[in-house]
């Protein structure tokens, strides 16, 4: 016959756990939920910002076809925001080509060929990359990259496109690298081996079999990096020249959105036109990053599917 007491204890026990499981279940649906909402929040608390500014001011076709800002001025203020956005996406289409083919080949090296201590100080140097300061990238940018840029290639100022793109791509590739890495050696070890048994190269196995079936994680990789060049701020304002200016080349300064939100907010006056238009700047980017996001995953999604 089972003693009272023991029975007492293992039900207790029973109770307590399925006590534990349910506020963990509440503790993880909470920060679900407060991620949507706080994404919202924001949302609302920009556009709340710069209505006052769509609703009297703001002109489509201005916005988006002029290269004119100039929301201080006393007779005629505009507000062009055309070669803000040619600047941004200039910056990180460059940031883009520095990043991609480094990035994607760091985590291949570490995911399929690195092995043993080499592959432990190469995670940990990705890994110390990321944790370099977006501030301490602006000055590498300003001090070392503009003369090396005026120097190499013989032009006026070295505070350009090109300083820029180099700057963000070597800020966004380690997160890329990571999260490549990891799409990598998600795939199967069997998959390998097969192709292997087949008589395949190491090469053949990492282009013909591994890299497609981690496309899913690559993209996604390839995508963050690119919502993190565009939203980029401090590196890009010591770099990019800070010039209204919709490029010709590499070599020309530029100035991009973000750089305009983070020089000008502070000393605006709260409620004008300037500070509405800034917020305005803002929704842009808001949606723009959102639409980065939505993209990857119906690209994800297709790639599943097939």
């Amino acid at each position: 016959m089972a003693d009272p007491a023991r029975q007492l204890a293992g039900f207790d026990r029973r109770n307590a756990a399925w006590y534990v499981d349910k506020a963990m279940q509440i503790v993880m649906f909470l920060g679900g939920v407060s991620a949507i909402v706080f994404i919202i929040g924001i949302f609302v608390f920009i556009t709340k910002e710069a209505l006052g500014f769509i609703a009297t001011r703001f002109d489509l076709v201005e916005f988006f076809t002029s290269v004119f800002w100039r929301p201080t001025s006393e007779t005629n203020a505009t507000y062009g925001a055309l070669a803000l956005i040619a600047g941004t996406a200039s910056v990180t289409g460059v940031a883009m080509l520095v990043a991609i083919p480094f990035s994607l080949g760091a985590a291949v090296y570490i995911a399929e060929f690195a092995s043993g201590r080499m592959r432990e100080g190469l995670k940990i140097f990705v890994e110390l990359l990321a944790a370099i300061p977006s501030v301490v990238w602006g000055f590498i940018g300003l001090s070392i990259m503009n003369k090396f840029i005026i120097d190499f290639f013989d032009v006026p100022i070295g505070l350009n496109v090109l300083n820029a793109g180099i700057i963000l791509g070597l800020m966004a590739a380690p997160i890329m690298t990571t999260i490549a890495e990891d799409a990598l050696k998600a795939v199967p070890d069997d998959f390998r081996q097969a192709a292997e048994a087949m008589g395949a190269t190491r090469w053949q196995v990492v282009f013909k079999v591994v890299l497609p079936a981690a496309k899913n994680g690559m993209v996604s990789a390839v995508l963050l990096g690119v919502g993190r060049a565009f939203g980029e701020t401090m590196a890009v304002l010591m770099a990019s020249g800070h010039a209204i200016n919709i490029p010709d080349s590499v070599f020309d300064s530029v100035r991009a959105l973000t750089a305009t939100i983070a020089a000008e907010l502070g000393e605006t006056a709260v409620g004008s036109d300037h500070y509405g238009a800034l917020f305005t700047l803002g929704i842009l980017l808001f949606t723009v990053t959102f639409v980065i996001n939505l993209t990857a995953d119906l690209v994800v999604r297709g790639v599943k599917k097939q």
